[in-house]
This record gives C-alpha cells, sequence and structure tokens, in this order.
C-alpha cells in the first residue's frame, strides 16, 4: 500500500451551531465561504456565539484528509505548524494518536484557529485565523520528509504561498510523488487563479474540486470542468453534492452516486471524499471503487458534527470495502 503525505494549515476546528443565518449577516460573512480574519475577529464571534452548541477537533482541509486515510488504514504522514500552546499541544497529540507521522514545526504564534458556523441547513461557514499555520514556509521542507512516500496531498488554501506550494511540488516530484490537490474554497480560487492554472498545469496529477471551485477555475458547468481538468490531470474528481461526483482519467468519464443521509453539518465532506478515494487509489481499486468509498466516507460524515466521526462509524467503513 503507497504511503500518503498530506500538507497543509494546521488548526484546531470550532464547531459552532447556529440557530440561523442572521448571525453570518452580523459578522459580514458570506455563507458557505471561507473568509480569513485576524485573531480578534475570530476570537469575538467565538464568544459572541458563546451560548450556541460548539464542539472542538484538530482540522485543517489536509488533515482531515489524512486522519481519514488512517482511520481507513493507510500509512500518512503529515506537516504542518502549530504555536507553542494548548491548541498546538492538542493537535500534536491528535495526530501521534492516530497513527499519523507528524512533522509539525513550531512557532511562539498561536495555533490557528477555524471557526466554523453551521447553518440549519446543514451548510458552514469559516471564519479563520490561521496564526502559526501561516507561517509554514518553503525552507521548512526538507527532502527527508518526503521519503517513503508515493502521494503528495495539498489543500488548496496554502495557495496563497506560491513558494510554499512550489517547493513541495519540487521535492514531491523529486522523490517522485504522484500530486493531489484539493481546491478547497471557491474564493481561494477566484483570488488565485493564475497561480493556480499554472500550478495545476505543471505539477498536478489528481484534482479535487466541487460544483463552485470548478466553475471558478473554468467558468464551465460540471461536466464541462471536469473535461478542462482532465486535459491538465492524470485523474479529475469534480464533486456535485447530492448528485454524487464525476471522475474523468484517460478519457474514461465515471458517475459516482452520493449514499443516502441525513445531513447534519457538511463540515469534512470534501475532504473525506478524498480520504476515500486516495485510499482506494493506494488499494489499486477501480476508480469506480475510489468513488464510491469517498462517497461513502463523505456521507457517513456529514451526519455528525465536525469532520471526526466514532471509531465504530469507521469500523463499519472498513467492513464495506
Amino acid at each position: 500500500m503507497d504511503k500518503v503525505l498530506g500538507i497543509g494549515n494546521a488548526l484546531v476546528d470550532i464547531m459552532t451551531k447556529i440557530p440561523n443565518d442572521s448571525t453570518l449577516a452580523k459578522f459580514g460573512l458570506k455563507k458557505g465561504s471561507m473568509q480569513l480574519s485576524e485573531r480578534d475577529f475570530a476570537d469575538q464571534i467565538n464568544m459572541e456565539t458563546a451560548n450556541f452548541e460548539k464542539s472542538q477537533s484538530s482540522g485543517g482541509s489536509a488533515a482531515n484528509t489524512i486522519h481519514g486515510l488512517a482511520s481507513l488504514g493507510a500509512s500518512t504522514g503529515y506537516i504542518g505548524k502549530v504555536g507553542i500552546d494548548e491548541f498546538g499541544e492538542f493537535f500534536s497529540k491528535d495526530m501521534k494518536a492516530n497513527g499519523i507521522e507528524p512533522f509539525m514545526l513550531k512557532s511562539n504564534t498561536d495555533t490557528g484557529r477555524a471557526i466554523a458556523l453551521i447553518s440549519p441547513d446543514s451548510e458552514r461557514t469559516f471564519a479563520t485565523y490561521l496564526g502559526a499555520a501561516i507561517e509554514l514556509t518553503d525552507t521548512d521542507l526538507k527532502s527527508d520528509q518526503f521519503k517513503e512516500y508515493k502521494i503528495l496531498h495539498i489543500e488548496g488554501y496554502l495557495v496563497q504561498n506560491h513558494a510554499l506550494m512550489l517547493k513541495a511540488a519540487e521535492l514531491a516530484k523529486a522523490n517522485n510523488m504522484k500530486i493531489s490537490i484539493d481546491m478547497a474554497s471557491y474564493n481561494v480560487v477566484e483570488d488565485n487563479l493564475e497561480f493556480l492554472k499554472d500550478y495545476v498545469k505543471n505539477y498536478v496529477d489528481i484534482i479535487f474540486a466541487n460544483e463552485e471551485e470548478s466553475k471558478a477555475f473554468t467558468g464551465k458547468d460540471p461536466l464541462g470542468s471536469l473535461h478542462d481538468f482532465a486535459e491538465q490531470c492524470e485523474i479529475a474528481v469534480v464533486k456535485i453534492g447530492s448528485k454524487g461526483s464525476l471522475i474523468k482519467s484517460k478519457g474514461q468519464i465515471t458517475r459516482v452516486e452520493p449514499i443516502k443521509v441525513n445531513p447534519v453539518d457538511t463540515t469534512g465532506a470534501g475532504d473525506l471524499f478524498a480520504s476515500g478515494f486516495l485510499y482506494g487509489l493506494t488499494n489499486n481499486f477501480s476508480l469506480a471503487k475510489c468513488g464510491d468509498l469517498g462517497s461513502l466516507c463523505a456521507g457517513k460524515v456529514i451526519e455528525v458534527i465536525g469532520s471526526k466521526m466514532s471509531n465504530e462509524t469507521w469500523q463499519e467503513i472498513r467492513k464495506s470495502i
């Protein structure tokens, strides 16, 4: 089984269920988006929603995907940066407890956190203070971190740091790794479109994007986006929510149906889809089976608050494989 290495913003997710979308309007947050914020703004949201139902978990897009892979039984590693504080300790311990090889760098800056506001329709909106996570730089990356791994999974949220993204890609290719990228958020794609287009064309082998992200990248509908992605990558995946997902590789299109679920919170759905899909690839499953496993993981995670599922749920998923 091939080993998968993730790199991303190491964040602690603070999941908050809001009674209605007036909370989003109050803080000027566009529903379904990820907005970068200063620590004071993130803390203000957290304090003013103190009476709402909350939960906490280690997070960040790539970290969620790596957690999912590890829970499925894959050999994994993760590169990120945290602060020397309680949140940082919480994040690092969670990695080790789940059997993930951590390459955790430390900073005097506070650990990053993502305030996730979950609307009644299960959509989530993020106000993210990156903190120490944004201090991960190209100089932190060393070839030894990439050895023995076959796939590098990068979260699109890193795209603001062009030097870091390029160094990660160069080291991955020097170690004969395939590169997988999750587009992360449509507004991030829009703000970094020129760089992302060059990056995908020159480095990426596997691409994951949802309907909004793919439209931001190509200007086309999901099927048109799929064709565009597949011209540049070995494997293209476009996720279309309740309609399932589309996969294209070597000229062949595979349609994947979603599983029936009782949605509670969509946080982590895309990340866990990537977990299931990449696990399938590391085991040489067909693309249809990779997609089905991705759909299963995504469906199960939206039935809980946050991006983490119970051991019992993971046992159920592993049995189904």
